[in-house]
């Protein structure tokens, strides 16, 4: 039966040649976006509400081309987007996508694979399997470490803590924890300076937040081990049981590393799982100089490095690494009869190790990035990034008006503000310091952020986009001159 002239559009997906035509148009548009995106503000200045108010408030009934719709791509979504890919942006952590990463989501949308089991996508489960064992070659953890992928390094640590709350209380999975509602408090540790990531933990994992003891850091932002030692035996004595220490290596604020050697000792010792949370420095750790970054974690339960903060790989891509991934799989494993499989070899299921049931595909990207590059070509751009940070340091160090806050062990900086006249009156500098930021990144050529660091407002310039050179890092400082100078008269 053939469609009537003039009846409604045929069935189906877009044709061939249409395809064809919108990729080629697509990707021209990608590349001149990232040749120019020096050319739009880094933070956006839209008004909240103006992206919505923009567009229909209801689909269309009838379809639209692509000419229209990458026509109204650029009129309101690029005027409302944050450019991560921006050369000048400095703030946070940056998430690069680099060239072979976008071009790998290209490819991983067009399979559009499942890898919940290994039959649903041999590859997707076993190029997952290689790349994170590229990547734990490169930053020297032990073949011992099983990985897999997760999308942030939040979900790396609830499940480090639900396999701890696994290992330690096995009856957790059936009974739930209101089937021990008379059984002693569990409890869980890490620096005051740790990620709220495991703060959320606690609360999904009906832990509670007043299971979570924070412990006191040194002058160097690094946990205390005297002072996690005392807090488990404290509660040891008060009857709880305590089930993890969550160490940092690079914490979010001052990327400061806690003592993972010697928190281990105390773990070992107390029978506790210990997961690091290694999410932007253990990258680091592959760059010959920084090797040590990741010292005794190999001793660590679990560990989690995030590609996509600072190894050029597009959000989201968080490796999760673990020596007891069988207390992962057994606090999560699920097989309704409708997923079970009689593979006449034994496989990897990547449902068995974690709440997802679906995976995308993301170790393509991963690999597809380390494939580019090549192991050198990642160790020389990290390396120059830390170079770039400690210059940043130098030019702060050496001027009479701005302070370093806290040392700078890989390429962020915690800076203030500090006038001579002004240093005695720390609100007076907050206020300056909280100005000069909205000020800077108004300019629209660099956006920074901020963390309170000893209870002072503090400025952060973190390097990590795979195209930022010299000249991006002095423009932000010749920008916070500037402008420091104009807010102070």
């Amino acid at each position: 039966m053939t469609e009537r002239s003039g009846g409604p559009p045929p069935l189906g997906d877009m044709d061939g040649a249409a395809f064809r035509q919108a990729g080629h148009q697509l990707v021209d548009w990608i590349a001149q976006y990232l040749e120019d995106a020096e050319h739009y503000p880094v933070l956006s200045r839209v008004r909240p509400g103006d992206i919505r108010d923009a567009l229909p408030s209801s689909a269309p009934d009838a379809g639209e081309s692509f000419d229209a719709i990458l026509a109204d791509v650029e009129r309101v979504i690029v005027p409302g987007i944050t450019h991560w890919n921006h050369p000048g942006f400095f703030a946070y952590f940056a998430i690069s996508g680099s060239g072979p990463g976008i071009l790998a989501e290209f490819m991983s949308a067009a399979f559009n694979a499942q890898g919940m089991l290994w039959r649903t996508s041999p590859a997707v489960t076993e190029l997952e399997e290689v790349a994170l064992g590229w990547l734990r070659r490169l930053v020297h953890l032990p073949e011992a470490f099983e990985g897999v992928i997760y999308d942030t390094a939040s979900i790396a640590t609830l499940h480090a803590l639900a396999a701890a709350r696994q290992d330690a209380v096995p009856e957790v999975r059936e009974q739930g924890l209101a089937g021990r509602p008379d059984g002693p408090g569990l409890r869980v540790y890490c620096s005051e300076h740790a990620h709220s990531s495991v703060d959320k933990a606690m609360i999904m994992l009906g832990l509670g937040l007043s299971s979570l003891r924070r412990i006191e850091a040194d002058t160097q932002f690094r946990m205390r081990p005297e002072r996690l030692a005392e807090a488990i035996s404290r509660d040891r004595r008060d009857g709880c049981i305590p089930l993890a220490v969550v160490a940092t290596v690079g914490t979010t604020a001052v990327t400061s590393v806690d003592p993972v050697g010697a928190i281990a000792d105390i773990c070992d010792r107390e029978r506790l799982w210990l997961h690091v949370d290694a999410a932007y420095a253990g990258a680091a750790a592959m760059i010959p100089g920084f090797e040590a970054t990741l010292d005794g974690c190999d001793r660590a339960a679990s560990l989690v490095i995030n590609p996509h903060k600072w190894l050029f790989t597009p959000f989201d891509l968080s490796a999760f690494y673990c020596r007891r991934m069988d207390r992962v799989r057994e606090a999560f494993s699920v097989t309704p009869s409708y997923l079970q499989t009689w593979d006449t070899e034994p496989v990897r299921n990547l449902m068995d190790t974690g709440v997802q049931l679906g995976r995308r595909f993301r170790a393509l990207k991963l690999w597809m990035v380390l494939r580019h590059f090549g192991a050198d070509g990642m160790r020389r751009r990290l390396a120059e990034h830390i170079r770039l940070a400690a210059l940043f340091g130098r030019w702060v160090d050496a001027s009479e008006t701005f302070e370093r806050v806290a040392p700078v062990p890989f390429s962020v900086v915690c800076f203030r503000a500090s006038p001579p006249e002004l240093r005695e009156d720390d609100s007076a500098l907050d206020d300056l310091n909280a100005r000069l930021l909205d000020a800077v990144n108004a300019t629209g050529d660099v956006f920074l952020s901020h963390a309170r660091i000893k209870n002072r407002f503090t400025l952060r310039l973190a390097v990590g986009h795979i195209r930022t050179t010299e000249r991006h890092v002095a423009r932000a400082w010749e920008l916070l001159q500037e402008q420091l100078t104009a807010l102070h008269a």
